[in-house]
């Protein structure tokens, strides 16, 4: 059985601006922001402003627009990197590699020949956080 929904999870935290995030891109449905231990440069998350653990509690219509933001950020994240192509992925429960119970989606830019780094727990630089979302967020204006 799978646990409840927890809206003290962090990723809700960000949502009501309780926490801190360096965002991307936002609509009515979604918001996307710099994950804090990428496993590297320009690891971005797609999250739905809809309370839902994991894909297989979400409304159909969230998960709908979660999918259209991942689509476009996505486009955006690959340009602003000039990378070779991206990984995206999604995790469900602990037993999947969940760590946040919160539904979201990791878009990372790869680049031929060079492995993902592991998400160990140390924080990113801010600074360098924020310059990664502006670059992502200009790419998106331009596209």
């Amino acid at each position: 059985m799978t646990a409840a929904y927890d809206p003290q999870n962090i990723f809700a935290k960000i949502l009501r601006g309780e926490i801190p995030a360096q965002k991307v891109y936002e609509d009515d449905h979604t918001l996307t922001f710099m994950d804090v231990m990428p496993q590297g440069d320009g690891h971005t998350l797609v999250i739905p402003k809809a309370p839902a653990r994991g894909l297989l509690d979400a409304d159909p219509a969230s998960l709908a627009a979660v999918a259209a933001t991942v689509q476009r950020v996505a486009r955006a994240v690959k340009a602003a990197f000039a990378a070779d192509g991206l990984t995206v992925f999604q995790y469900n429960e602990p037993a999947g590699g969940q760590t946040v119970f919160h539904l979201h989606v990791h878009i990372l830019p790869r680049f031929d020949g060079v492995a993902l780094g592991r998400h160990t727990g140390g924080m990113a630089d801010q600074g360098v956080l924020a310059d990664h979302a502006a670059r992502i967020r200009a790419a998106l204006e331009t596209a």
